[in-house]
């Protein structure tokens, strides 16, 4: 009989404390900033999956395409466990769940987001469909990675080009961090996106219908509710750019208007010039010599590579090499 546990480590006490130093930290620099996990409330993931159909969103349809045509591949590493970070609504997930629990191989699966509302809704639904054993976790991956069972024999699923809002340094942490914690026999799968037209890139962060700017607006939606803090929204302009040097979109938010925002919590006031940005979101972009050097300093050899026909998304298959 299959179970269903969610072990939460990003309790609202410390959310809000990560919060807190974050804010501070972030827009109290010469250059403000903010980590993009604060899109991520209720309301900012509901948000993200709106983004995830729009026309302009090619990333999500590629990479759940190239999965449907691969996951029987994925599936013959023979992995009994399946852990998945980031995992959201597990939409695209469910094919890899398919194809795994199809030979007979999978007993669990181990979602991890930070999240707990989503991350609820998705394990019971997930735990209903396919019978196997869910242990959720709710946790932030530069802080609970410790926090995943290490058990069975692993496939750890890194999707949605999530990999790329990290700077390289990060990068290359988290990736060691994982195959520390990974057995020879485990694997990782890995989504990320590859270099292309920039018009194209910065078209999929700026979306017509303006879904996009009003996620990115939510940090501060999140700001004000969780901090007292009293941002206008409309007073932002949600801007998409390409940096040429970093290979990367940068996502930030504009000051319209001089202005001075307070945070009651922090007893922080921020001010503002008319045009100043915070920078809430880098989503890197990969050649596949890049990602495989990557991959490998950070422990890892690639097993396979796969791409769709227009060379948009490359999906990775590797192994710890030591």
């Amino acid at each position: 009989m299959s179970s269903l546990c969610v072990n939460v480590h990003v309790a609202p006490a410390s959310r809000r404390e990560a919060l807190a130093r974050d804010v501070l930290v972030g827009l109290c620099a010469f250059r403000k900033s903010l980590p993009p996990v604060w899109f991520y409330d209720e309301r900012g993931s509901v948000l993200f999956d709106q983004i995830t159909r729009l026309p302009e969103y090619y990333q999500s349809r590629t990479e759940r395409s190239i999965l449907a045509a691969h996951a029987a591949d994925i599936a013959a590493a023979k992995c009994d466990t399946l852990v998945e970070l980031g995992s959201g609504t597990s939409e695209k997930t469910t094919l890899l769940l398919d194809a795994m629990t199809s030979t007979g191989d999978l007993e669990r699966f181990v979602p991890f987001d930070v999240s707990e509302e989503i991350l609820r809704q998705s394990s019971t639904a997930i735990s209903g469909t396919y019978g196997i054993d869910v242990v959720a976790v709710v946790g932030d991956f530069h802080h609970h990675l410790d926090e995943i069972p290490t058990d069975g024999r692993r496939l750890v699923a890194f999707l949605g080009g999530t990999l790329g809002n990290l700077e390289p340094t990060a990068r290359r942490e988290l990736l060691t961090e994982l195959e520390a914690s990974m057995d020879r026999d485990d694997r990782l799968l890995l989504g990320v996106e590859l270099v292309k037209d920039p018009a194209r890139l910065v078209a999929a962060y700026d979306d017509a219908a303006g879904i996009t700017a009003e996620f990115n607006r939510n940090v501060l939606a999140v700001i004000n509710a969780e901090l007292d803090a009293d941002f206008d929204l409309s007073a932002f302009d949600h801007v998409a750019v390409w940096n040429e040097a970093h290979a990367r979109i940068e996502m930030r938010l504009r000051s319209r208007t001089d202005q001075t925002v307070a945070v009651a919590a922090l007893e922080l006031q921020v001010h503002f010039r008319v045009g100043e940005e915070i920078l809430t979101e880098i989503s890197a972009k990969f050649t596949l010599a890049g990602i495989e050097a990557e991959l490998w300093r950070g422990g890892f050899e690639l097993d396979e590579a796969w791409t769709d026909e227009d060379g948009d998304y490359l999906l990775a298959l590797a192994r710890p090499y030591l």
